[in-house]
């Protein structure tokens, strides 16, 4: 058995013990960061170590500092788990060590990534003939759409940005929602965006934009190019923005659209839910990430742009030592190389079908309905948000014992979640994201609640 194998064998048996251990083991870290600097080992080690052994050791030493976000009780923030076949694709992916760039030198996992392009928007009723481009997550997608869609307004505009940069541009105007999530602003400073060509629009109580708040800030805005920002899945709450009111009114005013899904454009896939998304089909692009409802591994980031034109326009890569076909990756995105990163996509599509992705998007819905009614039946616990999609929100009384209760969930093991403020009260957050929740979990973590929010809340 060569070194490689030795390895790899360490990995696969760690890998399963892991699996093995989740649904005893506890969902948040025993240790912290600086435990995990100690066990690891701050010197760099003066000789080779074969690298089975460097593997069992690295398993070994790192299960203090290990979170349950693969198991079935992990609610946190808005990650989801990675599905067999996307797990087993991904580890493919490293061992190909395919460079992704480039159609004609790795035509294999170009091909596996349009093909999981197109059924995904399909799955999501976007253009089957947008251009998909797979990058690291939600936030540089947002990036990529954005940039795009500067470019392709300034054009319209007459002004050529790949030639004469931004210094002397027509003046632009980036129209959010009171209520869009953090990354929107980043990619716009990614982007070289400042405040104050920011528009902020309201929105409802749920965090939806609202219409007539939007027609009046367009107004404002006439005869500037014009982005207009829009979100399907609130992070707080899961709410979507009217987008059949919302998009008409941004066309009529000659804005380009873009959508941030990270997790909610999904809801098109169930038909139960897909009311959430009607007309999103209707925007420009679209940023959403496959780690969450999708449940891919981590770094598979989607940025979908209508015409795929608008895309190569602004990255089309240069080098007369590259290999150029008709549409390669590289052109639609910033990186030149990287990981074969959509092809745990198409494992995931392969392996669920059209009935399995929308059996999948609906039972996280579920999922978060089942820990709505037991969360309401827990004397001193509110529910703060309307269960739309996949999003609880709840609170107790007093900001100060909501704090106390995340931290003692956190302490006992049993779930994890996250909190958060909403409408300047504290509050705590559970997305129902991963594929393996069961539920039993639903109800092991509602059972943990109910014993950690009598005394906290009596506190």
């Amino acid at each position: 058995m060569d070194e490689r194998e030795r390895a790899l064998g360490a990995a696969y048996r760690a890998a399963l013990a892991f699996f093995d251990e989740l649904d005893e083991r506890p969902v948040w870290p025993r240790a912290d960061v600086d435990d995990m600097l100690a066990a690891f080992g701050r010197e760099l080690p003066e000789n080779p170590v074969d690298a089975g052994r460097v593997i069992a050791e690295l398993a070994a030493r790192a299960q203090p500092g290990l979170v349950g976000i693969a198991g079935g009780r992990f609610f946190g923030f808005v990650i989801g788990g990675t599905l067999p076949a996307a797990l087993a694709a991904d580890w493919l992916v490293s061992a190909w060590d395919q460079n992704s760039g480039s159609s004609t030198m790795t035509p294999a996992v170009v091909a596996l990534e349009r093909i999981a392009g197109a059924w995904m928007c399909e799955l999501l009723g976007l253009p089957r003939d947008a251009s998909v481009g797979f990058v690291t997550g939600a936030q540089m997608a947002n990036f990529v759409c954005l940039a795009a869609a500067r470019h392709a307004v300034l054009r319209r505009a007459g002004w050529d940005l790949t030639r004469d940069g931004l210094r002397g541009a027509p003046p632009l105007r980036f129209v959010v929602g009171a209520d869009r999530h953090g990354a929107v602003d980043r990619a716009l400073r990614f982007a070289g965006v400042g405040a104050a060509e920011i528009a902020v629009v309201a929105s409802d109580g749920e965090g939806r934009m609202l219409p007539e708040a939007l027609s009046e800030t367009l107004r404002a805005e006439e005869g500037a190019p014009v982005i207009v920002c829009l979100q399907a899945g609130e992070v707080h709450t899961g709410a979507f923005d009217p987008f059949a009111q919302l998009i008409p009114l941004a066309r009529s005013h000659g804005a380009w659209v873009h959508v941030d899904g990270a997790f909610g454009l999904w809801a098109a896939a169930a038909p139960e839910l897909r009311h959430l998304t009607e007309s999103v089909g209707e925007a420009d692009s679209w940023a959403t990430d496959g780690h969450k409802t999708l449940n891919v591994p981590y770094d598979c980031g989607m940025a979908i742009v209508r015409d795929p034109a608008d895309s190569i326009a602004l990255f089309h890569a240069g080098g007369d030592y590259l290999i150029h076909s008709s549409l390669d990756p590289w052109d639609v995105t910033p990186e030149l190389s990287r990981r074969g990163r959509g092809v745990p996509a198409w494992a995931a599509l392969r392996s669920l079908g059209r009935a399995g992705v929308a059996d999948l998007v609906g039972r996280l819905h579920r999922n978060a309905l089942q820990l709505e009614t037991r969360l309401r039946a827990i004397p001193g616990i509110t529910i703060v948000n309307d269960v739309v999609y996949t999003q609880v929100m709840f609170r107790l009384d007093d900001d100060a014992a909501t704090r106390a209760l995340g931290a003692a969930i956190l302490a006992d093991g049993t779930a994890a979640l996250t909190g958060a403020q909403w409408r300047g009260r504290a509050v705590l957050r559970c997305s129902m994201s991963n594929w393996a929740t069961s539920p039993a979990d639903i109800d092991r973590t509602a059972d943990a609640i109910a014993r950690l929010s009598l005394p906290t809340a009596s506190a």
